[in-house]
Parts: C-alpha cells; sequence; structure tokens
C-alpha cells in the first residue's frame, strides 16, 4: 500500500470507492433506507474534484496491480480528507480492505501533517462505524447527531482529539 497525495485524476474512483463503502460497510450499522439517504450524498466527481482545490489535503490509498498484460493499474484503496481548520471531513476505504488498517495509515498522516502544521486539535463528524476507529485513536465523542436526510433520519457523531 502506498499513500500519496490527491490528483484530479482520481476523482471518479474515489467517487466509486466512497459509494461502494456506503453501500457495503454503511449496511453494517445503518438500514437500507438510511444508507440509501446517505448514497443520495455521494460526491461526483466533478464536486470531488472541486473541494481539493480549496488548500485541503487530500491523501489516497492505493496498490499498484501488475495485470496479466504486464502493465500496471492502480487499485484504490481509501482516501481522506483534513481541512486547514482541522476538520477531517472525508474517511473511506474501499469494502474489501476495510479493518486490514487503511483508514488506520490513512488518519496517522494526517494527525502527523496536522502535528507539523500546528493544529491544536482535529474533529470530525462520524459514521457508527467509523467513530469506533477515532475511539481506538483518542478522539472523545462530544455528541450524537441526529440528521434528517430527504425524510430518512441517520446519525453519526460529533468527534474532537486535541493534538
Amino acid at each position: 500500500m502506498m499513500i500519496r497525495h490527491y490528483h484530479s485524476e482520481d476523482a471518479a474512483a474515489l467517487s466509486d470507492l466512497y459509494r461502494a463503502s456506503v453501500m457495503e460497510l454503511g449496511r453494517r450499522h445503518y438500514s437500507a433506507a438510511q444508507v440509501a439517504a446517505w448514497l443520495s450524498l455521494t460526491p461526483d466527481p466533478v464536486r470531488l474534484d472541486r473541494l481539493a482545490q480549496d488548500g485541503r489535503l487530500r491523501l489516497v490509498a492505493v496498490d499498484e496491480v501488475e495485470q496479466d498484460s504486464g502493465t500496471t493499474c492502480t487499485q484504490y484503496l481509501g482516501f481522506a480528507d483534513l481541512e486547514r481548520d482541522g476538520h477531517l471531513h472525508f474517511l473511506y476505504v474501499a469494502p474489501a480492505v476495510a479493518g486490514a488498517g487503511v483508514a488506520s495509515t490513512l488518519c496517522t498522516h494526517l494527525e502527523r501533517h496536522a502535528a507539523e502544521n500546528h493544529l491544536p486539535r482535529l474533529f470530525v463528524e462520524a459514521s457508527e462505524a467509523a467513530s469506533r476507529l477515532f475511539v481506538t485513536r483518542g478522539f472523545t465523542i462530544i455528541k450524537r447527531n441526529d440528521i434528517d436526510i430527504a425524510g430518512v433520519m441517520i446519525h453519526n457523531y460529533d468527534m474532537e482529539k486535541w493534538l
């Protein structure tokens, strides 16, 4: 696995990864209606790329896989964003590698970047599944949010970590 900076050419694959992650991993903690509501928020490639241009740090976890033809292709494992104010906006992993340390590795890189840039704290709105990861990384749950997305209630957690 390699962690690298985002490139505009990654946008379509990351939009697909977001969708697959919500569909597969979201259903472990949310109802079908909640997953469908969450999927309605999937950022399209244009929006993903536009967001990456606002000064945030977006990291991408990839593997380069050799094909039978001798060429290599990029396998996207996950991605994460850290905005300039310490907000972790995106943290999504491919369902096939969930639990394999991809999210944790991305977080380690973001936390290192935050410390190097003297950010006092990190904060996130974490899903049910992601909240467990953040707790193990020293984040504290501040409160539960109940959110209405097109008439469907879904929840996440405001969390923070002081550096």
